[in-house]
């Protein structure tokens, strides 16, 4: 059946659903070898051995949002909340220009107040001028007013991140209080690709009551709403979640490799899928594998990284879920050391390159 699936692929004949599942069923280690490397080799014939750079800020966990399975849910009251001045912003945003960084990625808890509204929008216009517009900017800051997204398009950002999460609407509304609502997640996706943003969007994998065919259902979704970019990542819990408290202590070694594979899975049949769009190893696979995570979703797919250039200080408290793999030396060993990594698998860091998604740009 392998062998089978992988002549189509080879033929460019779109993978049926059946297919689509009995890759991400895969169980013999060479089999599943084998998918990786047929998914980096697509990855290669549209990015080269090119690895796109992302510095991460993360600017606040404030969050007006009350998500399930989320740690800075507005409701988790055990631990100290934050917000980046401008000045430690533009200090992240020196170390990556100095750096030869070529984006930045800006993610924050959810807020559609105002003052906030600006203070991004002020952010934006900062950080072009201080980089001569030599920085793209990604945005993950939520569901906001189509006016709010045009605001910041206007003043630098190039694009945009928001997680669908899950495209079965019935699991939607289980991991979300009851006022959230899936339409309003969807209205905002088409919202961002409206305006001309690169679009990114993404799924939780592995968490309670999603099945195979859910998975299939996301990536057939990336498909049909024309994604530009991919963030997604195994569910981790959180004690401090509803989501996460009645399972924390199940999550034995057997539990943390199943989800590790299925996550490298979701990677190469997503590549294998969509093609040319760009998919981003996450911090979930390295907090899963700390010595490897980040290596195995390069070498199943993905041809993005997002190393945290936030101030150490502020890292143990944007805690999405426990046990968050964080980086605690100076910032330019971490990229160094980010480089030897990378270099010891066969691929390289783009330095000074934007990395734009190679769909973005055929559409273009």
């Amino acid at each position: 059946m392998l062998k089978k699936i992988l002549k189509k692929i080879d033929s460019g004949i779109e993978l049926i659903n059946s297919e689509l599942k009995y890759l991400l069923s895969l169980t013999s280690e060479s089999e599943i070898n084998v998918l990786f490397a047929k998914a980096h080799a697509i990855k290669h014939s549209f990015s080269g051995k090119d690895v796109y750079l992302r510095g991460l800020i993360e600017l606040s966990n404030i969050c007006v949002k009350d998500c399930f399975y989320c740690g800075i849910r507005k409701s988790n009251s055990n631990f100290e909340r934050f917000t980046l001045s401008k000045e430690d912003v533009y200090d992240c945003t020196e170390f990556a220009f100095k750096n030869n960084f070529a984006s930045l990625v800006i993610q924050a808890g959810e807020r559609q107040d105002e003052e906030f509204v600006d203070f991004i929008e002020e952010l934006l216009i900062q950080i072009k001028k201080k980089t001569n517009s030599k920085l793209r900017v990604t945005l993950s800051l939520g569901e906001q007013k189509e006016e709010t997204y045009q605001r910041w398009y206007n003043a630098g950002a190039h694009r945009y991140l928001l997680r669908i999460e899950t495209t079965n609407q019935k699991l939607f509304n289980e991991i979300h209080p009851k006022e959230y609502c899936f339409k309003a997640r969807m209205n905002c996706l088409y919202s961002l690709k409206k305006l001309g943003y690169q679009l990114g969007t993404g799924v939780l994998i592995g968490f309670p009551d999603q099945t195979a065919a859910d998975l299939i259902k996301d990536i057939q979704f990336f498909k049909d709403i024309d994604v530009d970019m991919i963030g997604m990542g195994p569910y981790l819990p959180h004690k401090n979640t509803p989501m996460g408290a009645p399972i924390i202590n199940k999550f034995s070694d057997s539990a943390i490799k199943e989800r590790t594979l299925l996550g490298l899975k979701m990677i190469a049949v997503t590549r294998i899928y969509l093609k040319n769009v760009n998919i981003a190893s996450t911090t979930a696979l390295q907090t899963l594998d700390p010595e490897f995570g980040l290596e195995r979703g390069l070498l199943a797919g993905a041809n993005v990284i997002m190393p945290n250039v936030t101030d150490v200080k502020y890292k143990k408290s944007y805690l999405l879920y426990d046990n968050k793999t964080c980086f605690e030396g100076d910032l330019k060993s971490m990229l160094d050391q980010l480089n030897n990594r990378i270099e010891k698998i066969g691929e390289r860091i783009a330095f000074n390159k934007w990395g734009d998604s190679v769909h973005f740009l055929n559409k273009q």
